[in-house]
């Protein structure tokens, strides 16, 4: 990074106001309000590698390192019986390898969530949520991140109303979900090809309702899309543009040992150019932007599973399509993906708060989508300027460690092959080191 003094000072200064916090936390009674933070610092590098050719949206054949921070707060108060309001101001800073260009499961998952190397202040979260229960059962949940503390109906039913980040309650996985503490690759965080709704730092206004069962779980939910891809303003013409999402979770055990299936479905539909209209006007050099206009739609689905085999061990599988004929529109240039892994905690070495994962991402484009890229086309995420189509693989290995309580230390290895989707470029070997503080 270009000023590294600057982030140590932001990571020193958000230190002391997590510690401030706690204190202040430690002092609440009765669940009324709930008062957490937390803040990363994920530095990456990547040796130089082999590349025919080089684009204005590939990533770069030369050596890099890059430094990617986040801090954020997690407010919450309750309202009334059943109700709470939660805000999360977030200060994002850095870069992805790249700026994140030239891969479609790309490195870092925390940077998909700033667009400016500068440290820059959001609004990340700020909702309402109202739960109605459905029976007298009561189950304790101690307070979370944007959850108060406190006896919780076992069936129920919920709305969620406000600015959130739809990952956090569609495409769930214990195992592999989470870029601050789990696997840091894109599509090892959510599902590649769900272009899920999202501003450029990954949040959105959105409508959610959610029908709670201990076996059963169904949730909807409508959210605003950005008026240009992966942009930062939001459409608010729902008419004309918006994103539903539908996702059924049945959760289960077997022999003993906890389990989960998801099936999510989504649909589109935004101010969207079209891949194979855009090569029709222009065979070379093809402007996705020409074919642009509202009626263009996307929709796809996905399947999530995870299955605890031990108690220290369990695995994931996930699976993804999307129709891919109009242009990628929030998320990632990923039209086909499927990823498996496993999540090893340390209890058999007495470090139980350790953890150690390993997974495998294949990805891939739809026909049209690689034509564009073949014939010169940009998205948002990738253009070499041509394209020797392949599937593109990534292998992940973490271990994370706590360093002392709240406080986790990693290091990661990535092994990309055919980044951007390109025969003609690769391989990448990527090197991490992550610091995670959370209380």
């Amino acid at each position: 990074m270009n000023h590294p003094k600057r982030y140590i000072a932001i990571s020193a200064l958000f230190v002391f106001i997590l510690k401030v916090n706690a204190q202040e936390a430690d002092t609440l009674k009765n669940d009324r309000f709930s008062i957490h933070a937390q803040t990363t610092v994920i530095t990456q590098y990547k040796p130089a590698f082999k590349a025919k050719y080089t684009g204005q949206n590939s990533l770069v054949p030369q050596e890099e390192t890059k430094r990617s921070i986040t801090a954020t707060l997690f407010l919450g108060a309750k309202l009334w019986k059943g109700a709470g309001i939660f805000m999360n101001p977030e200060i994002g800073g850095g870069s992805g390898l790249s700026s994140s260009l030239g891969v479609g499961a790309s490195a870092n998952g925390e940077t998909y969530r700033v667009s400016t190397p500068s440290p820059a202040f959001e609004l990340a979260r700020l909702f309402f949520r109202q739960i109605i229960p459905l029976n007298n059962k009561t189950a304790f949940n101690e307070s979370d991140l944007n959850r108060l503390g406190g006896r919780m109906p076992t069936d129920f039913f919920s709305i969620i109303l406000g600015k959130i980040c739809m990952s956090d309650f569609f495409d769930n996985n214990k195992y592999s979900h989470e870029p601050r503490t789990q696997f840091m690759s894109w599509a090892l965080m959510s599902n590649g090809p769900w272009d899920y709704p999202a501003n450029t730092r990954g949040y959105t206004p959105s409508m959610i309702f959610e029908l709670i069962k201990p076996g059963n779980e169904i949730r909807y939910g409508f959210s605003l899309v950005s008026t240009t891809p992966n942009g930062m303003v939001m459409n608010w013409n729902i008419n004309k543009a918006g994103s539903h999402t539908l996702e059924y979770t049945h959760n289960y055990t077997f022999s003993e040992r906890k389990g989960a299936f998801r099936f999510l479905s989504f649909f589109t539909t935004a101010n969207m150019g079209n891949y194979n209209q855009s090569i029709a006007i222009s065979p070379e050099s093809p402007d996705i932007k020409t074919s642009e206009k509202y009626g263009h739609t996307k929709y796809g689905f996905g399947l999530n599973f995870e299955q605890e085999i031990t108690k220290d061990l369990g695995v994931f599988l996930r699976a993804g399509w999307n129709d891919g004929k109009n242009e990628t529109w929030e998320f990632t240039e990923i039209d086909r993906s499927v990823s498996c892994g496993l999540s090893l905690n340390g209890e058999r070495w007495n470090r139980k708060n350790d953890n150690i994962g390993l997974a495998y991402v294949v990805s891939g484009l739809s026909a049209p989508h690689r034509n564009y890229l073949k014939a010169g086309g940009l998205g948002f995420e990738l253009g070499d300027g041509n394209l020797n189509y392949a599937a593109e693989n990534l292998l992940e290995l973490y271990y994370s460690m706590e360093l002392i309580k709240n406080i986790n230390v990693s290091g990661a290895y990535q092994f990309i092959g055919n980044p951007g989707y390109n025969k003609d470029r690769g391989p990448v070997n990527i090197f991490s080191i992550r610091v995670h503080i959370e209380i």
